[in-house]
């Protein structure tokens, strides 16, 4: 696996040449999504799901992408297989949210207690369609009501408004595939497998062949015998006569008219982002050859009750995009001290944005902030204005703990945005844990504008001397070189795998 930290570095060079890429056609049986569908099409789904985060360029992914298409095609009817694709920038926040530190990253998603609430699993299995295909299926909650001839009229009995169907069986576990089939009907047919063992219950309903499904309609003695396979696509047919099964998820949200813009009103960053938002569809890194890898389970729990389709979707952020065509400049990352106060902490430097990055930088507030610094880079590049540059500052440069502490940023692991002004010795903090693009933008503005208030900028940490031209020096930057398949061979994951 290579580490997400690596790869936001790799990207940083590698996206200026890249292209969109998706690495599953609309033809697959993986479903692809997006970082804003998740929370309708798979958090808040009865369903079980397993999704895979990835990038396109990755190697391991590109070996697992036939087991996994496997898998889907096993799976289906029973979970849904999806893939994320987190090279794309709108994708990028909510891998972040996700925990994803790593291509591959596979995340079984199962029901919880309270709709909208799932249970989220690393999935650390074999990297096999069958590795993959039987822990999914060990995670499909089972609300299939296990009957006897002891409790077969006290069951018929209860919720005797409502149709049931009956599998007779002569196997003692409830199969996958009937779990779903059970989850498809919740809380409109009641389900119950019965063993072949039980004389009366058999009986009672004329069984000979094994398996059988009867459907019992509400208010009635007299079964139905289904009569085609005892497959999936079957049986629902043959159910959905009584009633239609529940909705997979709520269908996606109306497009709301746009709204006619107010000049008077819309402010000219906004309308910018307003732009920006509407057109753009970013630029992925390219791929990088990798060497094969390979890389299961707990007790179901009760279904969920069908997803409200008026539901909002999660708290992702929204994507800030730019027109198609455009490419995002990669952000520099300065890891040496000196560099960065040649750069930045000097007597002749002038406005610096520092994003200094936490020991975790692939937190949801580190994601969501240089998604957005990237893109007001781009947006002022397009329009050919001036904007001071934005700098990361990750933990290994010897500043950065510095920087947290005469700044009075806190050692909490969070992510900190301060504008810095060597020659003015000022600086200014970016007052909130939330970045949103127009919150940052805003702020970004009001430091255009010289508005706010600005605190001083102590000496110990403006080194004395000139500084190069910070246009110059950053466009004079190496771009990143890193060998994918070293990485990947060196990293503990590989190595245990």
């Amino acid at each position: 696996m290579v580490r997400l930290s690596t790869y936001l570095a790799a990207t940083a060079a590698l996206a200026l040449n890249a292209h969109a890429e998706t690495m599953y056609s609309k033809k697959s049986g993986v479903l692809n999504l997006a970082g804003t569908d998740y929370d309708r099409v798979i958090a808040k789904s009865n369903y079980t799901s397993i999704v895979e985060f990835y990038a396109p360029w990755c190697g391991h992914c590109k070996n697992l992408k036939p087991a996994y298409e496997k898998a889907a095609q096993s799976l289906a009817g029973i979970a849904k297989v999806a893939a994320v694709n987190c090279d794309e920038e709108m994708n990028k926040p909510f891998c972040g949210q996700m925990g994803v530190q790593g291509f591959p990253t596979l995340k079984i998603v199962r029901p919880g207690k309270k709709p909208g609430k799932p249970t989220v699993e690393d999935y650390q299995g074999p990297r096999s369609a069958k590795g993959i295909v039987d822990a999914v299926k060990d995670k499909v909650p089972n609300i299939v009501k296990r009957v006897t001839d002891k409790n077969l009229d006290e069951w018929l009995l209860e919720n005797k408004d409502s149709p049931k169907a009956i599998l007779f069986s002569d196997k003692g576990v409830v199969s996958a595939t009937m779990r779903a089939l059970a989850i498809d009907f919740a809380g409109v047919i009641s389900v119950a497998q019965i063993k072949k063992s039980e004389k009366t219950a058999i009986d009672k309903y004329g069984v000979t062949d094994f398996p059988s499904l009867i459907l019992v309609p509400a208010g009635s003695e007299e079964p139905i015998k289904h009569a085609g396979k005892v497959e999936k696509e079957a049986m629902v047919e043959f159910l959905s006569q009584v009633a239609p099964p529940n909705p997979d998820c709520p269908g996606p949200k109306a497009k709301k008219p746009k709204a006619k813009k107010d000049s008077q009103k819309e402010s000219k960053s906004s309308s910018k982002f307003a732009k920006a938002s509407a057109s753009h569809k970013t630029a992925d890194a390219s791929s990088a050859a990798a060497s094969a890898t390979d890389e299961t389970v707990e007790e179901p729990i009760a279904a969920t009750e069908s997803p409200d389709p008026n539901v909002k979707t999660g708290d992702t952020p929204e994507p800030v995009e730019l027109p198609v065509g455009d490419v995002k400049p990669s952000v520099p990352s300065i890891a040496d001290a000196a560099e960065l106060q040649s750069l930045c902490l000097n007597e002749q430097a002038k406005t610096c944005i520092l994003a200094i990055l936490p020991p975790d930088d692939a937190t949801d507030a580190a994601m969501s902030a240089m998604s957005v610094i990237t893109t007001l880079t781009a947006i002022h590049k397009k329009h050919g204005t001036k904007l001071f540059p934005f700098i990361t500052v990750p933990p290994s440069n010897p500043l950065a703990d510095k920087l947290r502490s005469e700044l009075s940023l806190g050692t909490d692991d969070t992510l900190h945005l301060v504008a810095t002004h060597g020659k003015r010795a000022w600086y200014k903090k970016y007052p909130s844990t939330k970045f949103g693009a127009q919150e940052v933008e805003s702020w970004v503005d009001a430091i255009r504008m010289g508005e706010g208030k600005k605190e001083k900028l102590p000496e110990s940490l403006i080194a004395p001397g000139t500084q190069e031209p910070i246009k110059e020096k950053v466009a004079e930057q190496e771009p990143i070189q890193i060998n994918v398949e070293e990485i990947i061979e060196d990293s503990p994951e590989h190595n245990e795998l």
